[in-house]
């Protein structure tokens, strides 16, 4: 039987479904670089052959650890789907002589060279600058045009993004900037491979996205992802995602498969994914691009990565379509063959429609909520009609217990804040975004009061 060792470490889909998915084609052995979610502790205890949770002086060498454990147990292949260790686990890939991201990973992780990249290639993207202290942060405000957003290269779920006004702002925001990456990195959130990623910027030009032209109804939120696998080189798209407006500054609120897109919108979409990707010159992993969808049928690509999307994007897909995205990507990484989808798959090929929705305290039109309340889930099952045909649940793994306190929304700290992660299986893709819609309005009244309740400032 091949063998996996499994990189885990916070973000990507949720550990319990990507584990299970990895042991139904191997055996599993799983390195766990960050604590394993209570809810799911006991299943990697009977799904793993090996448990292995290194010290923290362990992982100074990250890479070297890997490899010495692929190396113990064996490894046919090491898998990761976390942001975090995608560069140190495509590295150890390459000296282990196994199938990965491959050498170029990094361009597909740090978003300053991801960027140069595409910018030599003539991709259309945002203008941007990389910025590494508040002077060059200051010389860039000066060349581009405000507003801009201030962004962590190495970040993901929108963590430490800020929308910049004025050249006063920049001081505060620099500093706000710096604590937030701090505080990621206490709660496991930031790159686990590269010393001070925590420090790397970029600010780039605030590009303007719209949703009308592109989709039938009002609703949908003015950029979509396309998610996708690098084959032996070769980018084969999967579908796409589609979304809810965002949160200020962009803090996604859902994700929903598959997106309700004309045929020829998503075929362009498509071809601006792969040129963006093929650019990159990723091997063997994973991929979600991002993409902003303008005014004219004009599209920037806003990034992309060598890993499946984060959150539900991968378990909606395989409800929708099918298609078990971990479990085929293991085979193929273990040499066996696989059948990728001759071209995105569209509503046609689908069974219905799914989302998720991230639970932050703030209303339909960004506002926080003026009371503080408390998570419970049975209350929000109870209290909030969906359509027919709708079924509502909660990612235990990615939510606090019933019964905690909604955290205040901060908009710099991004899905930080978040208290739950809703989701929705539903006929189509319509009746996702409605019952969502409801949800977003019901939640600030139906939620049960915090003990003491403070208006917010």
């Amino acid at each position: 039987m091949s063998t996996v060792l499994f990189v885990y470490a916070k973000g990507g889909p949720p550990l319990g479904y990507a584990l299970s998915r990895v042991a139904a084609r191997s055996a599993v052995h799983l390195l766990a670089l960050s604590t394993l979610p209570p809810t799911v502790a006991p299943a990697a205890e009977r799904l793993c052959a090996s448990v292995l949770s290194p010290a923290g002086s362990e992982q100074d060498d990250l890479v070297s650890l890997i490899v010495s454990r692929a190396e113990d147990v064996g490894a046919d292949a090491v898998v990761t789907f976390s942001e975090y260790a995608v560069v140190a686990v495509a590295e150890a890939c390459a000296k282990l002589g196994l199938a990965g991201a491959g050498d170029s990973s990094a361009l597909a992780r740090d978003k300053r060279l991801m960027r140069r990249t595409w910018m030599q290639r003539g991709i259309s993207q945002p203008r941007f600058r990389p910025v590494a202290d508040e002077q060059e942060f200051r010389d860039a405000a000066a060349t581009l045009r405000l507003p801009l957003l201030l962004k962590a290269a190495w970040s993901a779920g929108s963590t430490a993004h800020q929308i910049i006004r004025s050249a006063d702002e920049i001081p505060a925001a620099w500093e706000r900037a710096g604590a937030v990456m701090a505080e990621s990195a206490e709660l496991g959130y930031a790159e686990l491979h590269v010393a001070g990623a925590g420090g790397d910027f970029l600010v780039e030009e605030i590009v303007p996205g719209t949703a009308d032209g592109w989709f039938d109804r009002s609703g949908w939120g003015d950029y979509v992802s396309v998610e996708g696998v690098v084959a032996d080189g070769e980018f084969r798209p999967v579908c796409l995602s589609g979304r809810m407006p965002t949160v200020a500054p962009f803090t996604e609120r859902a994700g929903i498969t598959p997106a309700a897109l004309p045929d020829d919108a998503q075929r362009r979409i498509v071809a601006l994914a792969r040129d963006a990707v093929d650019a990159l010159g990723l091997e063997n992993c994973g991929t979600h691009t991002e993409i902003k969808l303008g005014a004219d049928g004009r599209m920037w690509v806003i990034e992309t990565a060598a890993r499946f999307g984060g959150a539900m994007t991968v378990p909606q897909i395989e409800e929708v379509f099918g298609l078990d995205l971990i479990g085929m990507l293991v085979d193929h990484l273990l040499g066996r063959p696989v059948v990728w989808p001759a071209q995105a798959l569209t509503s046609r090929e689908a069974r219905g429609a799914a989302g998720s929705l991230v639970v932050l305290a703030v209303d339909a039109a960004g506002d926080a909520w003026p009371d503080r309340r408390v998570w419970d889930f049975p209350t929000v099952r109870d209290a909030v009609p969906v359509s027919d045909g709708s079924r509502l649940s909660v990612v235990a793994e990615n939510s606090l217990p019933d019964g905690a306190p909604v955290p205040v929304y901060d908009p710099a700290a991004g899905a930080n804040t978040m208290a739950a992660l809703c989701l929705l299986s539903a006929t189509d893709p319509e009746a996702v975004l409605c019952d969502f819609q409801a949800l977003v309005h019901a939640l600030p009244k139906i939620l049960p009061l915090a003990g003491t309740t403070e208006a917010r400032s």
